[in-house]
């Protein structure tokens, strides 16, 4: 008789993120599973330990398929999980040594003897490091992770790892690619969506322990009473899972809902309204986090109008919190179109003379790199440079610069790239890591935000693989020594399959894919060439309007050559780096060439070390970005079978969508250079589709994630 057609996976419709607890796959080592962890007892009543009961046991059943979870049973192994405090098998143990290494949100899981039984224990000091316990013990649990290997103390290394929001009280998100908002402002606080119970699990899943509700371009109307009282709601159900509720702060509050005629942070009056509304919304949410503030940027309103500096400006909000034991994060992304100096360079002279002036409980938060999230940039000169200062590193998982979700782009390499660079603030080592963590300079608390990539879509993020980038904010905030790589496997793991047909074709897809899109997007150091105020699709060409939202204004393309002369004999960006940074970066030698147009105005006939000429090899990366995602789509094809064929097929289409986008990138900036360099295209590059004329006519309306109004 004929064999029988293996039975496809059935259809996931992405809801579930990484914590799909699916069946294991018959075999020993589910077998050594089943005999050791078929039975738990979490001990504690709090609304915490109940959410980590709950979630063990959830993740106990669809793992391995057991109808029922008995406390440990009396006459073999299982799991025990708790505090001291809540446990008295844990106060038992005699891991008192491992607990004390571990802080508040730390956890240990360990192989144990309890009463001549072999336990797992799940401990921590407090009841939120047992809920992050469990979720990392059904990580390894759901990967097949050698059950040898279970034996872990873990410890967040970023104390705050915060999910900044761009959303807006009408329900659209600015820089949103996944639907409109997850919080239904209109019907809460009445209806309190199961959705925020979800939402709640898949951060605490990756230790993520605030989030800002709101967007940077703040509505003051988000802190009044009527307001508040849904924040409340939000804030009642994120509190078991150790989620702190933080709030954006428009700087002109005080006159739009206090009356006031100014917003002067010196003005007593103002001080006065701060310190009463932070009392208010402490009353609605006691363990409220405290405030992001973005000002003088972009059009916000900010301390800049009354003459004050940022510190002034931030001082005065601090100063409100500090009692309630509140924070601040203010943002450092500031540039003025009427200032004569290079963008790249303003927010550093802004914000270096005020270091130390700024209160404890103030963080600075400081975007990856100097300009705005682009495909590639170099480290932002203030790390290493505020050292009095504790600074919150942003990055955007949302893919505003990089297709908006509609291109595979694992984000994990990016962030790394930043995180492992060296500022040389106290010489060799001073990575990003270690300012952001507040290790380099002593500073008691770190912190690192990430815009969120989430909406109302079913599949949270739009994309299924924009998922990877949430997850991957999350495990590198807990700890930035995770290699890319590793996080990678995890979260194809969790989400899609442990067959390693599966598994290792994708990983290495996912870890090629950011280099593919700066390839057809921006090559060696390009940046800001994308369409005008949507940032969907190129537009290279793009001259008129305000200078340092323009393109050309970035790349200084001429007959001579291309790229910004940021070294001595241009901006001189490179001074406000370290020495030994400033060196390398100035000199053409040592300058890396994925950087290499960030920093200098270079000849189109100049010989790179390839040995291509400039323009040779400006041609040669944007073919081949292009050629590496068709190379993406082959290897998504082998797949077929291997996963469910909803998600194989979205996939599938957004492929084809990324590969047809990466020619459009490719021509357009090809074309538009061209008209620069005067050489033809060399051999090995496709000619375009269309002419340029043709490229530059293309106009998109309604383009997801616009800002349109707060």
């Amino acid at each position: 008789m004929p064999a029988t057609a293996p039975i496809p996976p059935a259809d996931d419709d992405g809801y579930r993120l990484w914590l799909r607890y699916e069946p294991l796959p018959k075999s020993a080592q589910r077998e050594q599973y089943l005999a050791h962890f078929s039975a738990m007892d979490v001990d504690g009543a709090s609304a915490t330990l109940r959410a980590a009961r709950d979630e063990l046991g959830r993740g106990l059943r669809g793992l391995l398929e057991l109808p029922q979870l008995p406390r440990t049973r009396a006459d073999g192994p299982g799991i025990v999980a708790g505090t001291p405090d809540s446990s008295s098998s844990i106060a038992r143990l005699g891991i008192k040594a491992e607990l004390a290494r571990v802080g508040h949100e730390g956890f240990v899981l360990k192989q144990c003897t309890l009463d001549g039984k072999p336990v797992l224990a799940i401990a921590a000091n407090r009841d939120v490091g047992v809920l992050y316990g469990v979720f990392q013990f059904l990580r390894w649990l759901a990967t097949e992770s050698d059950f040898k290997s279970l034996d872990l103390v873990s410890v967040p290394k970023i104390r705050h790892r915060v999910l900044n929001h761009w959303d807006n009280l009408d329900g659209s998100v600015e820089r949103g690619y996944a639907g409109s908002s997850l919080w239904d402002w209109h019907k809460l606080p009445d209806y309190v969506s199961p959705r925020y119970v979800d939402y709640a699990r898949a951060n605490a899943s990756i230790g993520i322990n605030s989030v800002v509700l709101t967007n940077v371009n703040a509505n003051a109307r988000l802190l009044t009473p009527a307001y508040l009282a849904k924040v409340s709601a939000l804030a009642d159900v994120f509190r078991p899972y150790g989620i702190r509720v933080f709030l954006t702060a428009r700087f002109s509050a005080p006159v739009e809902i206090g009356g006031l005629e100014s917003a002067d942070p010196l003005d007593s009056r103002v001080a006065a309204f701060w310190k009463a509304k932070v009392h208010e919304i402490y009353r609605f949410a006691p363990d409220f986090g405290g405030f992001l503030v973005k000002a003088n940027s972009e059009g916000q309103p900010g301390p800049g109008r009354y003459g004050r500096s940022h510190a002034d400006g931030a001082n005065v909000l601090a100063d409100a919190l500090a009692p309630h034991g509140g924070i601040l994060f203010w943002r450092a992304f500031v540039y003025d179109n009427d200032v004569p100096e290079d963008r790249a360079k303003q927010a550093y002279n802004e914000f270096r003379p005020l270091d130390g002036l700024f209160r404890k409980n103030v963080f600075v938060q400081v975007k990856n790199g100097p300009i705005d999230f682009q495909p590639r940039e170099p480290f932002h000169p203030l790390f290493g440079a505020m050292p009095r200062t504790p600074l919150a590193l942003e990055v955007q998982l949302t893919q505003e610069y990089l297709g908006c979700a509609t291109h595979l782009c694992y984000l994990a390499p990016m962030f790394a790239e930043c995180l492992d660079s060296d500022t040389y603030e106290r010489g060799p080592g001073s990575t990003v890591s270690h300012v952001v963590d507040g290790t380099l300079d002593g500073h008691e608390e770190g912190a690192m935000a990430g815009v969120a990539n989430i909406g109302s879509e079913r599949n949270w993020c739009g994309h299924p693989f924009a998922q990877a980038n949430w997850f991957a904010f999350g495990r590198l905030a807990w700890d930035h020594r995770l290699s890319a790589g590793v996080i990678a496997e995890e979260w194809v793991r969790q989400t899609f399959s442990n067959d390693p047909r599966f598994v290792r074709p994708v990983k290495d897809l996912m870890l090629a894919s950011r280099e593919a899109v700066v390839d057809y997007m921006t090559p060696l150091g390009l940046h800001h060439l994308m369409a005008w105020d949507h940032h969907y699709g190129p537009g290279p060409w793009i001259k008129d309007g305000r200078a340092d939202w323009t393109s050309v204004y970035f790349h200084r393309a001429d007959s001579d050559g291309v790229g910004f002369d940021r070294t001595r004999t241009g901006s001189d960006a490179v001074s406000q780096y370290e020495p030994a940074v400033a060196q390398r970066f100035s000199s053409r030698a040592a300058c890396p060439e994925s950087l290499l147009l960030w920093f200098h105005h270079v000849a189109w006939s100049e010989r790179l070390r390839s040995g291509r000429t400039l323009w040779e090899e400006l041609c040669h990366r944007y073919q081949s970005g292009v050629d590496s995602v068709r190379s993406m789509q082959k290897t998504w094809q082998s797949l077929e079978g291997l996963i469910d064929r909803a998600r194989f097929q979205h996939v599938q289409s957004l492929l084809k969508i990324q590969e047809k986008e990466a020619r459009w990138w490719r021509d357009s900036c090809l074309l538009y250079f061209q008209t620069h360099s005067g050489f033809p295209l060399p051999k090995g590059a496709e000619p375009p589709e269309h002419t340029l004329e043709e490229y530059m006519r293309i106009v998109h309306y309604y383009v997801p994630g616009t800002p349109r109004s707060v």
